[in-house]
This record gives structure tokens, C-alpha cells and sequence, in this order.
């Protein structure tokens, strides 16, 4: 785990030292729509950086009117950071090698749990889950508005003809998992945006 921080870190700080010259702004005002990803990506920086500075706590979870650092000033904050956290890492090069053979194992279980997509794990996510059921269907399976059916209001399409809860329930699973990765950052999307 210390070599992949190391090494993330290291990535992180050439990575930043490329992109410090062409940051151009130092703060941006949230408009409806906008996404960290996005304006990290419009104005040369990482998510990582906009977080860090801004001291967000969910990136998926920033507000119209909201302002956001996303400038050099981000930068040098991040790349600050990264070089502490780069120094240690230089002391310890035995360490480094055994975490490094230690990694392919780690990273062949974590794709598996990655592709899979699991239902909330927590009281957040099955929160946000019976959140978006509710506000989209009344918590109906058999709700029904033009060409949405069903408790996650999902496309035909996408159910492909199996209307029953289970299907229902694993089809809204992958598309959130897909799409947004949580159902948590699912619920962020649709109050920004008035759907999923």
C-alpha cells in the first residue's frame, strides 16, 4: 500500500509540475451543470487538487453559486503535498520492492469487486438509493411515465422486456455503478440536475 501511495504521489507531483504553467484561473463559480471532473479538466488541474483545496468532502456534491479554487494556486497547494508525501518514501527503497510484488495479487481482487456492482454497502448509499426510488416512482415497481417504467424509472431498453423488482433492482445497480459509481453521487447528480 506505502509503494502505490509513493507512487501515486510521485505521478501526482511530475504530473502537476507539467500542468503548473498552464493553469489560468483562480477561482470559478459553480454554474448548474458543472462537475469537479469537468473543471478540472478545463482549467488543467486534477480532481485531486480541486478537492484538496477546496476542502471538499464528496467531489460529486458541489452546488450552483458555490465558489471553487481551481487555479495555480491549487496547484502549488497540491504539489506541496505531494512532494512531502514523496520524501519518505525515498528513505525505505527495500520496502518498495516488496510492496511492488505484492501489488499484481491485490489488483487482480480489486477488479473483480470493481466490475461487479454491489448494492449499498452502508446507510448513506441505501439512503440515496431509497431516495432516488422515491422521488422517481413513488417507490412503485410498476410505476409508469411515457417510456420509463418501474421503481428506478429506468428505458425499457435497458430492462430489456423483465419488468419483475429483481431485474429492476440489479439493472438500476449497474446503470448507477456505470454511470456514477454511487448511488450517493447518483443523488448529487439528480438535485443538481433534476434526474439520473
Amino acid at each position: 500500500m506505502e509503494m502505490k501511495k509513493v507512487i501515486t504521489g510521485a505521478a501526482a507531483l511530475s504530473g502537476l509540475v507539467a500542468l503548473g504553467q498552464t493553469a489560468n484561473a483562480d477561482e470559478v463559480v459553480v454554474k448548474a451543470g458543472d462537475t469537479v471532473s469537468e473543471l478540472a479538466l478545463k482549467y488543467n488541474t486534477t480532481i485531486d487538487a480541486i478537492q484538496q483545496a477546496n476542502k471538499l468532502q464528496d467531489v460529486n456534491l458541489i452546488f450552483i453559486g458555490q465558489r471553487l479554487e481551481v487555479g495555480s494556486n491549487v496547484l502549488a497547494e497540491v504539489s506541496q503535498a505531494a512532494q512531502q508525501q514523496a520524501q519518505p518514501a525515498q528513505a525505505a527503497p527495500q520496502a518498495q520492492t516488496q510492496v511492488q510484488e505484492a501489488q499484481p495479487a491485490q489488483q487482480q481482487t480489486q477488479q473483480v469487486h470493481t466490475t461487479t456492482p454491489q448494492t449499498p454497502v452502508n446507510d448513506a448509499e441505501a439512503s440515496a438509493k431509497a431516495w432516488i426510488a422515491n422521488v422517481e416512482s413513488g417507490g412503485s415497481y410498476t410505476a409508469q411515465n411515457g417510456r420509463y417504467y418501474g421503481k428506478y424509472q429506468l428505458t425499457n431498453s435497458y430492462l430489456g422486456g423483465d419488468y419483475s423488482p429483481e431485474n429492476q433492482e440489479r439493472v438500476a445497480d449497474n446503470y448507477v455503478a456505470n454511470r456514477y459509481g454511487s448511488w450517493q453521487a447518483a443523488k448529487s447528480f439528480w438535485l443538481a440536475n433534476g434526474w439520473y
